[in-house]
């Protein structure tokens, strides 16, 4: 645990870390000025879609493209989450219309809402009050592949052992 949360290591395949490149990480997004920068230079095309996000270490979300990968949007360091998120105009500003933890390479848990929302307070984005779509990841204890629990069956789709009710995907954490 950081200081102000869960951290999450990369757990995803070893060769997408090992291609981060240095200065391949997501774009830092650390007030509303540098959201506001960074949305206008964004298409319309990558708009009608999820770009990929993680919020680091030290609390400041980051924003990719949604085909990256979330270890190189974090310059391949431990996040407090990582999902997808989209955008959408109000009448006066920029809100979230949605966001989640989706991300396999990470696998966050759902209890990492409280660091994506105080990121985007930061930022002054309109946001839910939680995630939109919830992803539930488990690593079964007897096979040790990662699961996204559906239907609240914590059952492995690989080996059909039962998963734990907590999270557990790193096994290091």
């Amino acid at each position: 645990m950081s200081a102000r949360g869960r951290s999450y290591r990369y757990v995803g395949p070893v060769e997408l870390k090992t291609a981060v490149r240095p200065g391949g990480v997501g774009c830092r997004i650390s007030s509303a000025t540098d959201f506001d920068g960074w949305i206008a230079e964004q298409s319309a095309a990558d708009l009608a879609e999820p770009f990929t996000f993680v919020v680091g270490a030290d609390g400041v979300l980051r924003l990719a493209p949604r085909r990256s990968e979330h270890v190189a949007c974090a310059g391949g360091d431990v996040v407090l989450c990582a999902g997808e998120i989209s955008f959408m105009r109000e009448t006066d500003r920029w809100a979230v219309s949605e966001v989640s933890n989706l991300s396999t390479g990470y696998c966050p848990d759902i209890s990492s809402w409280s660091e994506v929302a105080r990121a985007l307070e930061d930022v002054e984005l309109g946001r839910p009050s939680g995630f939109t779509h919830e992803v539930v990841f488990r690593r079964c204890p007897d096979c040790q592949e990662h699961n996204i629990v559906r239907e609240d069956d914590f059952v492995c789709v690989f080996c059909g052992s039962d998963l734990p009710a907590v999270w557990n995907v790193d096994p290091t954490a």
